[in-house]
C-alpha cells in the first residue's frame, strides 16, 4: 500500500524535527552557571570542584586591586581573603570543603596555604621563604612547589603538619621550576621535574619513588592532575614539536588531540575525574577553548552549551565524578568563573 504524498511530507517534516532536536540536545549538553563577581570586582576564575559541587578559585574585590580566594557553595560566593597580601587563589578543594592554594603575604612573599574553619593557614616552605600550593586530597595532604635555601625550586608534599621535599629527576638549576601539581587519596603525586640536562618531564611520585612518565614521542612533558585510579593528565610533546594533552594509564600515554584544526595546535590537560574524563584548554584559531575528553573523543565545550549565551569558555580546570566542570571564560567580554552541569 502506497502512502499519500501529504503523509510522506508529514513524516519527513517530523523526522527533520526529531533530527534537529537531537542535534540541539547534543550541542547543548551542559547547563552553565555564572559564578559572577559578587566580591565587587570585575573578574573571577574557578580552579577546582569537589563531589558536592563546592568550588574554589579567585575573585577580585571592588577596585580590582585585590584578588581573594573564594569558596562557592550552594549558589553563594564566600571570600576566604588572603594571607595579608593583595593576591590569592584556591587551586584545590577536597570533599570536606578544605581549600589549598597560595597567597601573597603583607611583605609580598608567596605562601602555600590550607583552609580550616574558614581560616587560611600558612603551611610553610622548604627553607627558601616562598611556596605555592596546587592540590589537596581528602586526607588533607597538600602538594605544590617551594624554594629551598639554595634557591632551587622543588616539589613538596605537606602531610600531618610537615612539608617533605619530593626531590627531582636530577634538576640542579635555580631557574628550573620543579613542581607537584596533583595528588590522589592514596598519596600518589603528579607533577613536573627537570633532569640534569635541562629537559622537563611529567612524573608520578609514590612511596618515595619519582617516576618519569615519558612523552608523546617528543622531547618534554608536564603533569597536572591524577585520579584515584592512578590515571594522570598533562601535556606531552610530539615528534613534530607540537604539544597535546595526554591521558596516562598503566604506563601508556595517550594523545588526546586538540579542538584546533591546525597541525601545530596545542592542548593542556588540567583536570581528571575518577572515570578518566579529562578537562583542559586547547588552542582554537587565534584564541583558546575549554575542552572535555571522554569516551575517546575530545569536545569543544563551547559547542556543548546553548548558542547565543554570551559565553566563550577559555579554560576548564576541574571535573568531578558527576561530570560537573569548572573553569573560566568571558561572558559578554568580562572574565568570569563558570560551572557546567550535565543535563
Amino acid at each position: 500500500m502506497k502512502a499519500s504524498h501529504s503523509a510522506i511530507i508529514t513524516r519527513s517534516i517530523f523526522a527533520l524535527l526529531v533530527l534537529t532536536m537531537t542535534s540541539l540536545c547534543a550541542a547543548q549538553g551542559y547547563k552553565i552557571t555564572d559564578l559572577g563577581d559578587s566580591l565587587g570586582g570585575n573578574s573571577s576564575g574557578a580552579r577546582a570542584v569537589n563531589a558536592s559541587g563546592q568550588i574554589t578559585g579567585y575573585a577580585f574585590e571592588s577596585g580590582n586591586t585585590i584578588s581573594d580566594i573564594f569558596l562557592y557553595n550552594a549558589g553563594s560566593m564566600i571570600s576566604l581573603g588572603t594571607l595579608g597580601g593583595n593576591s590569592g587563589i584556591g587551586n584545590g578543594i577536597n570533599r570536606f570543603g578544605r581549600v589549598a592554594g597560595y597567597s601573597t603575604t603583607a611583605s609580598g612573599n608567596y605562601r602555600a596555604f590550607i583552609s580550616s574553619g574558614g581560616q587560611l593557614i600558612d603551611i610553610g616552605d622548604l627553607g627558601g621563604g616562598s611556596s605555592d600550593g596546587y592540590a589537596i586530597n581528602d586526607i588533607g595532604q597538600v602538594v605544590g612547589a617551594s624554594y629551598l635555601a639554595n634557591g632551587e625550586i622543588h616539589p613538596f608534599l605537606y602531610s600531618n603538619g610537615h612539608m617533605t621535599d619530593l626531590g627531582t629527576l636530577g634538576s640542579h638549576n635555580p631557574q628550573w621550576w620543579n613542581s607537584a601539581q596533583g595528588i590522589n587519596n592514596s598519596g600518589q603525586v603528579v607533577g613536573t621535574s627537570y633532569d640534569a640536562d635541562g629537559n622537563f618531564f611529567a612524573f608520578i611520585w609514590s612511596n618515595g619513588n619519582l617516576r618519569n612518565l615519558g612523552t608523546l614521542g617528543g622531547l618534554w612533558s608536564q603533569g597536572y592532575a591524577i585520579n584515584n585510579q592512578r590515571q594522570a593528565t598533562g601535556i606531552g610533546y610530539l615528534p613534530n614539536g607540537a604539544a597535546h594533552a595526554f591521558l596516562w594509564t598503566a604506563g601508556k600515554m595517550t594523545d588526546l588531540g586538540t579542538v584546533d584544526t591546525t597541525a601545530f595546535g596545542t592542548s593542556w590537560g588540567f583536570g581528571i575525574n575518577n572515570h578518566g574524563a579529562v578537562v583542559g584548554q586547547s588552542t582554537f584559531r587565534t584564541t583558546y577553548h575549554a575542552f572535555v575528553y571522554s569516551g575517546g573523543k575530545i569536545k569543544d565545550l563551547n559547542k556543548q552549551i546553548p548558542s547565543g549565551s554570551g559565553w566563550t569558555l577559555l579554560s576548564a580546570y576541574g571535573i568531578n565524578d558527576s561530570g560537573q566542570i569548572v573553569g573560566e571564560g568571558t561572558l559578554n567580554g568580562k572574565q568570569h568563573g563558570f560551572l557546567l552541569t550535565p543535563h
